[in-house]
């Protein structure tokens, strides 16, 4: 069935019909759609799920943990100052191994206040344990949402699915959607996750653990997401099996004998290819990639996309302070040897264009050694 919904709309369907077990929020912008929706569902008796409301986004995530815990089926959402908030429970979500589901909707971190969307929200806490995979439209975010509960439990580690905060949140869009039956057979109605508060089966976690033992515990968990990427990949296969939709770790678009390449994420993506195709019927050799697995970083699957070119132009939507952006930063470590430059474009929402994506690409043409796009002097 095709569906004309926005991309917050998209996730929250995705997530009833996940037939998840807990679902523990507290609103945000551009993410309380999301929650809203879920709590109709719930409302209306079209899911069994319970609602947990809570006074903030820090209570969200502790009671997300403690229902993942019990072995259930576990899902939140957030944004920007939401998830700064989360950002102590993150650690403890991941360090404990529970395969919880959230939505991040990208939104700029105050101060000053801004509602819409960059990157500085999953960007400061990509490294807090959880996978996170981007997305470009309301579609995917429905699809990934779906393969984000199987990776979850497959892993049994936090998954975080982000998508750009009213660009996809707010966009109403045609969604081709599954059938409860195909996404239960996909997924699994078993839960994978263990019951760890067992009392019946007690153990220990989250306790004081001192130097003779963290680094052993910290081991586990860093194999644990360097082995989720055939876990992850192999999701998107069988994904793309059942609906013809196919998600690569980095998706390309007329790379093969580019010149010049932007690598993105997010919806920019979107833009990007109208902008290649512009380029192109001019005679010019561009391209676009964008990752879609960031977290664990497919740096392999990046240099693949990206080595023939003679330049690469690295769009991060997060200001750097002090450094090169992160997506920048992830590819340097993995791309030695490639001409590589840092641009930085639409912080706070600012709208990336078509022809934020040709100032890019002009730049890259001509060698420019500069790093924000579109910013009044």
């Amino acid at each position: 069935m095709i569906l004309g919904i926005s991309g917050d709309e998209a996730v929250a369907l995705a997530a009833k019909q996940c037939n998840v077990d807990v679902v523990a929020a507290y609103p945000i912008t551009p993410q309380t759609i999301i929650v809203e929706k879920f709590s109709e569902y719930v409302a209306n008796g079209e899911t069994q799920a319970e609602y947990v409301r809570v006074e903030s986004e820090h209570s969200a995530m502790s009671a997300c943990v403690g229902a993942s815990a019990r072995g259930a089926r576990t899902f939140t959402a957030t944004s920007s100052q939401g998830l700064m908030l989360m950002h102590e429970i993150l650690y403890v979500a991941s360090g404990m191994r529970l395969p919880i589901v959230m939505a991040n909707v990208n939104r700029a971190i105050s101060s000053p206040i801004n509602i819409h969307a960059d990157h500085a929200d999953s960007m400061a806490v990509r490294d807090s344990g959880w996978i996170q995979l981007s997305c470009v439209d309301a579609q995917e975010a429905y699809d990934t949402t779906i393969m984000a509960f199987k990776i979850a439990e497959e892993t049994l580690l936090p998954v975080m699915v982000l998508l750009d905060g009213f660009v996809i949140s707010h966009t109403l869009q045609n969604v081709s959607t599954l059938s409860d039956e195909q996404i239960l057979n996909f997924i699994g109605n078993e839960r994978k996750s263990e019951n760890i508060l067992d009392p019946e089966n007690p153990k220990t976690f989250g306790a004081m653990v001192l130097p003779d033992y963290y680094s052993e515990i910290k081991m586990q968990q860093i194999e644990a997401m360097d082995e989720s990427k055939k876990v992850i990949e192999n999701t998107f296969k069988e994904f793309g099996d059942l609906t013809g939709r196919r998600y690569p770790l980095v998706e390309s678009y007329k790379t093969d004998d580019a010149e010049h390449i932007l690598l993105c994420m997010g919806s920019a993506f979107g833009t990007a290819k109208v902008v290649v195709d512009d380029m192109r019927a001019e005679g010019k050799k561009v391209g676009v990639s964008r990752v879609k697995c960031y977290r664990p970083f497919a740096g392999n699957e990046v240099r693949e996309a990206i080595k023939n070119a003679k330049s690469v132009g690295v769009a991060d939507r997060v200001a750097p302070f002090g450094s090169y952006p992160p997506l920048y930063l992830d590819t340097k470590a993995s791309c030695d040897g490639i001409n590589l430059k840092s641009f930085v474009y639409g912080l706070g929402g600012r709208d990336v264009n078509k022809d934020t994506i040709k100032e890019v690409f002009d730049r890259l043409e001509k060698g420019v050694d500069e790093m924000f796009v579109g910013v009044r002097e």
